[in-house]
């Protein structure tokens, strides 16, 4: 009898087990299937190789897609008689819509799936599918504004770089522009002589794809570990500059050798003392500014829809004085894409807490009918709303009085941060750049200007980013 029990104990014990392992392998059967769903699919289904997309592009019409006003940027047209893409402003949203012929690029590849499924009411597309006739596939509304973006065009001129304007709460993208660009109507008429320009590289997205040395817009990041070490506060800082700084064999010089003089901590960043960052960098705990890089995602992914390159901070416990001084003004292996840099500045002006970076505002089928709606979203804090707030002051002083004085105006309050970024072997060329925010105690914009050897930021970037403060408040031409 007790043998027996025994049995079915061990009986017992064994279904017990065999019943916890199915459980446990469907728990993760289930998972993976949630995982794949909502990551794996949406990337398996875009990608140019797969027969479902070739598929639905038999079966539907391909949706538009809009402005924030309802501007049509791109939409099924004919052509003597063929289907076409049709994109009404050509290079002006080149890269920002981007293009569907020879693999997807842009929005065209973001709201791949979208853009081609069809939320038709169900008996119409019962109807159409029996009847062998082409469903019209959902429109996508971007946050895209047309006005914006032809500033934003226009300030870049005939110069190559990158213009990105933000709203500072939401995160929206208002205005992307790259440029040299191209045509997205005569891509597959120019196709082998635009992927093989690699002097132009007009299918770089430079706001997302372009890496860059950061210049002297890198200081904010110094100054945000400085602030760091010392409790948030500049504990009396000073720095005699006589325009060169050396340490250990390595020198550092001001922009074209400008001798500041005297400067306090504000003063170094607002007039934007090569010299005194120099210094303080070498002062600096490198595990800290590794940390401070890392919190600004720096090596890592950004919070943004499309396709993008990671910024690289490579600062680590054997690097050298040399490295560290060119780290501290933004040269050296520092590398940064025009959309991190205005992501970051974002998060400052919106009390420390960086949003992510959005293009597209809705969904609709044909009807009008919304089928998603995009919601501002935040990422993560990275860093407090007091270290924030220093930031704002310091980066107000550089419009006020420093490298940034070109962008007063007595429309709007304005912050940012200016940089020269050398690059190459020849000295003294250099990349301009500009990153700032308006409406300083309240909702504005963010803006990032990148112009390609084009020399001094506060001479090129800061007067082509007022230009688009301009424009977005209203003031053009006053």
């Amino acid at each position: 009898m007790k043998r027996k029990k025994d049995e079915n104990r061990k009986n017992n014990l064994e279904l017990k087990v065999t019943v916890y392992i199915f459980l446990a392998l469907f728990l993760i059967l289930i998972g993976y299937f949630a995982f794949y769903v909502q990551f794996s699919a949406p990337k398996q289904i875009v990608n140019s190789y797969n027969m479902r997309q070739k598929n639905l592009e038999q079966m539907v019409i391909r949706g538009t897609i809009f402005s924030d006003k309802g501007e049509v940027l791109a939409r099924e047209a004919l052509k003597d008689g063929v289907e076409v893409r049709n994109y009404p402003y050509a290079e002006l949203f080149a890269h920002a819509v981007g293009f569907c012929t020879y693999g997807n690029y842009g929005l065209e590849k973001t709201a791949n799936i979208d853009l081609l499924t069809s939320n038709a009411p169900v008996d119409e597309r019962l109807g159409k599918e029996m009847a062998g006739v082409r469903n019209t596939g959902d429109n996508i509304f971007t946050s895209l504004n047309l006005e914006l973006q032809k500033t934003a065009y226009q300030v870049l001129g005939n110069y190559r770089g990158a213009v990105i304007v933000m709203e500072t709460e939401t995160g929206r993208i208002l205005a992307m522009v790259s440029k040299p660009d191209f045509d997205p109507n005569t891509v597959s008429e120019n196709w082998a002589k635009i992927s093989a320009d690699e002097e132009e590289a007009a299918l770089v997205n430079r706001c997302v794809s372009g890496l860059y040395p950061p210049g002297s817009t890198f200081k904010t990041v110094m100054l945000l570990e400085y602030l760091r070490e010392h409790d948030l506060e500049d504990e009396g800082y000073s720095y005699g500059c006589n325009g060169h700084f050396i340490k250990d064999d390595s020198k550092i010089e001001c922009y074209h050798g400008t001798v500041h003089g005297t400067v306090d901590l504000l003063g170094s960043y607002a007039r934007s003392c090569n010299c005194s960052f120099a210094n303080i960098g070498t002062q600096l705990r490198i595990p800290g500014l590794e940390d401070t890089a890392d919190e600004l995602l720096f090596n890592r992914v950004l919070p943004v829809e499309s396709d993008h390159k990671k910024s690289a901070f490579v600062l680590n416990s054997t690097s050298g004085t040399g490295d560290i001084m060119q780290t501290s003004i933004g040269q050296g292996d520092t590398l940064v894409t025009p959309m991190h840099l205005c992501l970051i500045t974002q998060a400052i002006a919106n009390d420390g807490i960086m949003m992510k970076a959005t293009l597209i505002d809705r969904q609709e089928n044909y009807l009008g009918t919304v089928i998603k709606q995009q919601k501002p979203s935040q990422y993560k804090r990275v860093m407090k709303t007091e270290e924030a707030q220093i930031l704002k002051d310091y980066m107000k002083e550089v419009v006020s009085s420093g490298t940034g004085k070109k962008l007063k105006s007595s429309y709007y309050t304005a912050a940012g941060k200016t940089g020269s970024a050398e690059f190459g072997t020849e000295k003294g060329k250099s990349h301009a750049w500009f990153t700032g925010f308006s409406e300083t105690d309240g909702p504005g914009i963010t803006v990032t200007v990148l112009i390609e050897r084009a020399g001094s930021g506060g001479d090129y970037a800061v007067p082509a980013a007022k230009r688009i403060f301009d424009a977005y408040y209203g003031i053009s031409g006053l």
